[in-house]
């Protein structure tokens, strides 16, 4: 789908501020987005603009200052933190004759990049063939050439486009109905959990936030974990060991970002509800990150949209160790434990996690038994 950057390619960034008061933070992690993919950042391009120019997205001047940075710093790609549409697209790689990316398609990039299991390279595939079904018209020449033969390749007169769109469709429904079947298994595991009364806990949390830091820490494993954006795209689900008594399996779920595509959405839908379907969640935070509370604001914004929000969820306050903090946790009015704050590279507050997890799971045995205490 996607080719990897060589070694030492360079990328321009742009970014506009269509008065955006976290601009500096969005450009912060669009540096950290382009590196993730593999770039060095040739230059950064910012500026601000009431709206979109219709033609170039950043205009005409903005754009011819494209082709010169290319030209001084040798670079093969511009990456832009906007949604382009296809016809900007399409304009900007014929002035530039650059490679150009924008924020949907680097995150396909990166997430192609990232997928290891059968499911997850499945679920890539088809949110970039749905983000390319979008952009089949984007004019060039060889899409336009009518077909003049009757075969496998098309009526008398279907044109290219028009073959490439029908293969397309053909291909995404063959992507659904594989995942589809995927689900159904996952499905059958998860009612099997319910009917053995397993605590299912599943960790979410802004991308490069310490979840599988955290994932690792609790269960001894040793799952991938980057300071990257998107380092593991995969759910993992382990049994977790704390007292005896306790049946508890915890899931590791792909991270969220800010403006995540819809079709990553759509097409992980069935890894998300590893969440959906928890019976207690994790929102893991950096509380070291400056826009913590933006990035909050994101992840809940995605579980409301996969139907997950109203969930039992605890705060985990992750990387006091960048601080320094002290690890520590509150309890809400019935005494429940609701947030912590704890550091998951150096273990410090584990343990209140631990306790959280249990006490939890300890309500829910007594609620089936007929006890309320």
């Amino acid at each position: 789908m996607f080719d990897r950057p060589e070694v030492g390619e360079k990328a321009i960034l742009v970014n506009i501020n269509f008065n955006n008061i976290n601009h500096e933070e969005d450009t912060n992690e669009l540096i950290q987005l382009v590196t993730s993919a593999g770039f060095d950042v040739a230059e950064i391009i910012q500026s601000k603009k009431n709206q979109p120019d219709a033609r170039y997205f950043v205009g005409s001047g903005k754009a011819q200052e494209l082709v010169t940075i290319k030209e001084n710093t040798k670079s093969s790609t511009i990456v832009f933190n906007h949604e382009l549409t296809p016809s900007q697209e399409r304009n900007i790689e014929k002035l530039t004759g650059l490679r150009v990316y924008d924020r949907t398609a680097l995150i396909l990039y990166i997430f192609s990049q990232r997928a290891k299991s059968y499911e997850g390279k499945l679920q890539v595939e088809l949110a970039h063939l749905d983000h390319l079904s979008s952009r089949l018209t984007k004019g060039w020449s060889h899409l336009e050439r009518q077909k003049g033969g009757i075969g496998v390749r098309g009526g008398p007169g279907e044109k290219q486009i028009e073959l490439d769109r029908r293969m397309l469709g053909i291909r995404i429904k063959q992507l659904k109905e594989k995942l589809k079947k995927l689900d159904k298994q996952r499905g059958m595991q998860r009612r099997a959990r319910r009917r053995s009364n397993v605590l299912t806990v599943a960790i979410v949390g802004y991308t490069n936030a310490g979840k599988s830091t955290l994932f690792n820490s609790l269960t001894h494993e040793t799952i991938l974990a980057e300071d990257k954006l998107f380092a593991t795209l995969d759910t993992t689900s382990r049994k977790l060991f704390i007292e005896p008594g306790h049946k508890i399996v915890i899931s590791d779920t792909v991270g969220f970002i800010k403006d995540l595509p819809t079709t990553l959405v759509e097409s992980f839908k069935s890894t998300l509800e590893e969440a959906t379907d928890a019976n207690l969640l994790l929102h893991v935070v950096d509380i070291s990150n400056n826009n913590k509370s933006e990035q909050i604001n994101e992840v809940e914004k995605i579980l409301k949209e996969i139907k997950a929000s109203n969930l039992p969820q605890i705060l985990v306050l992750n990387q006091i160790d960048k601080i320094p903090l002290k690890a520590m946790f509150d309890r809400d009015e019935y005494g429940n434990i609701t947030r912590i704050q704890l550091s998951a590279k150096t273990g410090d507050g584990i343990e209140f996690l631990k306790l959280a997890i249990v006490e939890y799971d300890q309500r829910q045995i007594n609620q089936r038994n007929g006890q309320y205490a």
